[in-house]
């Protein structure tokens, strides 16, 4: 049901790229009013940290540990909830004092999270299992 997918974001202005290079990526995300990770699950989540550190707020669903990852730094929907999805958009979309809000909020949530940091922990992990 892909084409159809692709089709009615279409129809309703939504701008489908396909593959986009990674400079293209940040002035696609420097541009943006919202970002939309409409997962269903999701591994981490590395593109909403992205948007965060680009300055842009994040409308996530609560699909696997994206939940986790955004925090209060964006506004959580139910990827199964069409509504919730349209109502959590709209809130960010018709207010710019809670965008300004979840921008501030967005880049200090990116602060939580790093390759050195990620990195440390892993290893103390793996150091006090053996």
């Amino acid at each position: 049901m892909y084409d159809d997918v692709v089709e009615m974001a279409k129809k309703h202005g939504v701008i489908t790229t396909g593959y986009t290079s990674e400079a293209e990526r940040y002035s696609l995300l420097g541009n943006a009013l919202v970002y939309v990770q409409p997962s269903i699950s999701e591994g981490f989540g590395l593109p909403v940290l992205e948007a965060m550190a680009a300055g842009v707020p994040v409308v996530s669903s609560n699909g696997g540990a994206l939940a986790e990852v955004v925090g209060d730094a964006g506004v959580l929907f139910d990827p199964y909830d069409l509504s919730d999805i349209f109502d959590k958009l709209s809130l960010i979309v018709n207010s710019s004092k809670l965008r300004k809000e979840l921008i501030t909020k967005g880049h200090q949530r990116t602060k939580d999270f790093s390759w050195q940091m990620a990195a440390e922990r892993t290893y103390n992990t793996l150091i006090s299992k053996y």
